[in-house]
């Protein structure tokens, strides 16, 4: 499976609380919901629903896990939310037991057995391996060259501060860009592939 990483993000990096505007305050962010202005259906929800129909499974970490769990079984009925309800889920976490898993077809992944228990999904065949939200485990994914693909929809809105993908390790992670797409409000869909 390919391992790709699909995120909401400002022009300054910051990938936090894109959705609402009580999504994620941690570290004091006041900005939940920044993405609202620049949606728009054709090519940033065209670059959503192309990631999810290329899709074997999901994961997540677990703020992003339970944020989702509690949004989108209500909205049944829409098909975007039929394959997110239906596709299986994996979610890491060190503090999730594994009576929690309540969102259809989610599985656990203890985080102390993260990295080890990705790579032997990585190696399996199948389509993709998604990843929304979850800045935490996105960052140690590219951190540990994990990353198959990179779509980055940036948002022309510079927001100052908060939760980024991007480690900070010092490591050098050189990437080519495969193609790009921008909106009409000047959102900018990038897919990147790493530099073998």
């Amino acid at each position: 499976m390919r391992i790709v990483i699909n995120e909401f993000m400002s022009l300054d990096g910051v990938v936090q609380a894109p959705g609402g505007p009580d999504e994620d305050t941690e570290g004091g962010f006041a900005h939940g919901g920044w993405t609202h202005p620049f949606f728009d259906p054709e090519v940033v929800g065209g670059a959503f629903d192309d990631a999810l129909r290329k899709a074997e499974a999901l994961l997540f970490g677990r703020r992003t896990w339970q944020s989702m769990a509690a949004a989108w079984p209500e909205r049944a009925g829409d098909p975007f939310a039929d394959r997110m309800n239906a596709i299986p889920k994996y979610v890491v976490s060190r503090t999730l037991g594994d009576d929690k898993p309540a969102w259809n077809n989610s599985t656990r992944i203890p985080g102390e057995e993260a990295i080890d228990r990705i790579r032997e999904l990585r190696a399996t065949d199948g389509g993709d391996l998604l990843v929304m939200g979850s800045p935490t485990l996105a960052r140690s994914l590219l951190s540990e060259g994990l990353v198959d693909e990179l779509r980055l929809i940036v948002m022309p809105v510079i927001l100052g501060g908060g939760k980024t993908i991007f480690p900070d390790d010092g490591g050098l992670h050189t990437l080519e860009l495969v193609s790009t797409v921008t909106s009409g409000a000047g959102v900018q869909v990038t897919t990147y592939r790493p530099v073998a």
